[in-house]
């Protein structure tokens, strides 16, 4: 609000003109996709508490239901770009969103489909120390998670630890709707049948454990917002919309954990060319 006696100064736009406020109830518009990002983690954990190895299909729902969530996070934001509705209200709301869907949910059920349904007949010491493990780890992917989303609040033009090329923005950090994604993508390739095999769920462990490590990391992982569709070449960009969203209709369980894991070797993979290169650089100084 501005103080009394100081003119209110009119935005314009890139012509010069005065740009028009949108009405009030645009604002709302970028909410109601956080809100059904909301109720979308909501639906993820009341299916991930009925599903059971004879019901797999509640994992497999709760699975989707994450992946639908990613989708609503990802379009509320552009909404509120275009129409130039984004308000304080709208990133706190959606901040508090993210915590549910992309952390209570999937945390949740990482632990009930991937420890809690291990067969009780099999390796019994075993299997509660899996068990237990796996309450502690899934807690620190939800804690992972939440620090993510507030580093990423109060951060102001944030730069990664290994910078990439110039000009191209990059999320600092694995983005917690990412980890989310690589826990239900794995959960719906498998058709949300749950592990059995107490080798496996040490597996699943560490893959919780490292994703969670990627989310409070300081690496550069693409951000793909040079990708927007006023830019050179929108009809190419929609082309490749269109195709990617014909193949998860088809091939939803292997197109999805592909896109998933894909997005989180990408990240590995960019420190691992910068640590190389740095030491190339420092051999190259070295022998001259």
């Amino acid at each position: 609000m501005m103080a009394a006696g100081v003119p209110e100064v009119a935005q314009v736009d890139a012509s010069g003109r005065p740009r028009r406020r949108p009405s009030r109830g645009m604002y709302v518009l970028p909410s109601l996709f956080t809100a059904g990002n909301i109720a979308a983690g909501y639906y993820a954990i009341t299916q991930s508490i009925q599903g059971s190895a004879s019901e797999p299909a509640f994992f497999d729902r709760a699975a989707l239901a994450i992946g639908f969530a990613v989708l609503f996070d990802g379009v509320d934001g552009m909404i509120a770009r275009l129409t130039n509705t984004a308000s304080d209200f709208g990133r706190e709301l959606d901040s508090l969103a993210d915590v549910i869907t992309f952390g209570v949910a999937p945390s949740l059920l990482a632990y009930i489909w991937g420890f809690r349904m291990l067969p009780a007949t099999d390796y019994p010491l075993l299997r509660d120390r899996i068990v237990h493990l796996g309450v502690f780890i899934c807690f620190l992917f939800l804690i992972c998670g939440a620090s993510r989303l507030a580093r990423f609040n109060i951060s102001v033009n944030p730069q990664p630890r290994n910078p990439g090329r110039p000009g191209k923005k990059y999320f600092v950090g694995m983005p917690i709707p990412a980890g989310a994604g690589v826990i239900a993508s794995v959960v719906h390739y498998e058709s949300g049948s749950p592990i059995s095999d107490p080798r496996l769920a040490i597996v699943w462990l560490c893959l919780i454990l490292f994703t969670g490590f990627l989310m409070v990391s300081t690496w550069r992982f693409w951000s793909g917002k040079e990708a927007a569709l006023g830019q050179r070449h929108p009809f190419q960009l929609v082309a490749v919309i269109v195709a990617v969203g014909a193949l998860i209709a088809l091939y939803s369980e292997y197109v999805l954990i592909i896109i998933a894991l894909g997005y989180l070797v990408s990240g590995v993979l960019a420190r691992l060319a910068y640590s190389w290169g740095q030491k190339r650089r420092r051999a190259g100084v070295i022998s001259q």
